[in-house]
């Protein structure tokens, strides 16, 4: 452990207190372009942060008299939080409109895994990402040390401060400390923790000196804070398969209760690796589809054995309405509220009765203030396992009853499950269908559960929806349940 602390040590010293911009540093910007942590060439928010100053000069800065914050802290219920940015990537593109295009074409990204040889795995199969570059978004240097969770994670928060508008200008006139990044994972860097340990197998002097801080599932969001000087709340959320909408609605509450402005948002996950895929092998969680990929994820349908991995990230840019119109945003959706809530009955099993799930969307749409009969539109979570479907669908039934206009389906089809990123991705998905007023179809429904009211659920083709809420569910390992809400922005 003694080799190891000198380069950690060394390395967080850099990256948490080059606060100086001297000559060297301005010489550095010019050099690489952006500069900061990575030395982005697209590292929207380039600055100088001036010389250090005096811990008492920095905390009269940073923290006000409570006197004056109390006066200022405006009422939660009149701020409202607006979707002004989106980032992902995903097997089905690495742009929300590529991706939602792909969707609504019904096109699936399952296929054979490439990454490395799993021919003696009884699963060869998943959502594999097979072209992703992360030039432009992350200095190759530390691109070549970096977990994939991070690479995601850190190349979907940027697009969607791109897609959001946030040029280098706007950037500059942010107030850093009401900026924050809350983007989690639900495995974290497995790959970099994974090769650690076949280093120790011959020398802890072969270790890389970053395998710590790297494999530990808040360092993305980390990384990415101190890359854009975002100085709000950070940290991450690892909450199994419902991560990402932990993340997402935490991250609404901090520009709601008035301590923010601006959030990025979301999940990260890379698990397609030997540990990853024999882990959940081991669990009999995944289809064996092998010799027809893009039909092995069919939520619903009788014939399922299970769900496909998948890996990607996804990430929103969230923002308090004021704030977004006064800088001239466009804005793609608004977020109503949401819930979390948990089964406490099994560690991957759901609720025989399904109160847990219930209790978070009823719970949802109090916070949201929204009526079950506004809801006609339902991104779920079911990732194609034989329970998990069907204990969603009956409690969507529960909430909702009998609602012709509901309109239901499943992303996981045709990206397999991104665990801590499906959230993500699949607010994404729900934001789009707000935007373009098609919802995407499920694929490989073929034969459905007898006992499914299949009238709400949309069939093989994209469909027309006029959107008025859009719930997405989110559910994980440990009985973790998430619910939130999108609508249009009026």
């Amino acid at each position: 452990m003694a080799g190891v602390a000198p380069p950690l040590c060394t390395w967080l010293v850099a990256a948490c207190l080059s606060a100086a911009c001297g000559d060297d540093e301005k010489e550095k910007l010019r050099k690489y372009g952006g500069g900061g942590l990575f030395g982005s060439r697209r590292r929207l928010g380039a600055r100088c942060r001036g010389r250090a100053r005096s811990g008492i000069t920095m905390a009269v800065a940073l923290h006000p008299e409570r006197g004056a914050v109390e006066s200022k802290k405006p009422d939660i219920k009149q701020r409202r939080v607006v979707v002004t940015g989106m980032g992902v990537v995903t097997p089905l593109g690495h742009d929300p409109d590529e991706f939602y295009n792909n969707l609504l074409k019904g096109v699936s990204g399952i296929s054979e895994i490439e990454a490395f040889d799993c021919s003696k795995y009884p699963t060869r199969i998943a959502g594999e990402i097979k072209s992703f570059s992360t030039d432009g978004w992350v200095a190759p240097k530390l691109a070549k040390r970096m977990d994939k969770f991070m690479l995601y994670l850190i190349t979907a928060g940027k697009k969607a401060l791109e897609n959001g508008g946030i040029t280098e200008e706007i950037m500059n006139e942010l107030e850093k400390t009401r900026c924050g990044v809350l983007v989690g994972s639900a495995m974290g860097g497995m790959k970099v923790f994974s090769d650690a340990i076949e280093a120790l197998r011959v020398s802890y002097k072969k270790m890389n000196p970053f395998c710590v801080p790297f494999a530990t599932t808040n360092m993305g969001s980390a990384i990415l804070a101190m890359d854009l000087g975002w100085m709000g709340p950070n940290y991450s959320i690892s909450t199994a398969c419902a991560t990402s909408n932990f993340c997402i609605l935490n991250a609404a509450n901090h520009i709601r209760r008035g301590e923010t402005d601006l959030m990025l948002c979301g999940g990260s996950d890379a698990p397609i690796i030997p540990i990853g895929l024999g882990g959940f092998v081991a669990c009999r969680a995944l289809s064996q589809r092998n010799s027809d990929p893009a039909k092995a994820s069919r939520p619903w349908d009788v014939d399922r054995d299970g769900f496909v991995m998948g890996e990607g990230a996804g990430v929103l840019l969230l923002e308090e309405l004021e704030h977004a119109k006064q800088r001239g945003a466009e804005i793609y959706a608004e977020f109503l509220g949401g819930s979390f809530t948990c089964d406490a009955y099994h560690m991957t099993e759901p609720h025989p009765e399904g109160k847990g799930v219930i209790l978070c969307i009823e719970n949802a749409l109090a916070d949201a203030g929204v009526a079950k009969e506004d809801i006609n539109y339902v991104n779920a979570h079911a990732t194609s396992t034989q329970l998990g479907d069907l204990k969603e669908f009956e409690a969507l039934s529960h909430c909702f009853g009998q609602n012709p206009q509901l309109r239901v389906n499943s992303t996981k089809s045709m990206t397999g499950h991104l665990l801590g990123a499906a959230g993500g991705i699949e607010a994404v998905a729900a934001i789009q269908a707000i935007r373009t007023g098609w919802v995407h179809p499920n694929i490989n429904l073929d034969n459905p559960e007898k006992n499914l009211d299949v009238s709400i659920l949309v069939g093989s083709q994209k469909e027309r929806c006029d959107v008025k809420v859009a719930l997405s569910n989110s559910f994980g390992f440990g009985g973790h349940n998430s619910s939130i809400l999108f609508a249009p922005y009026k």
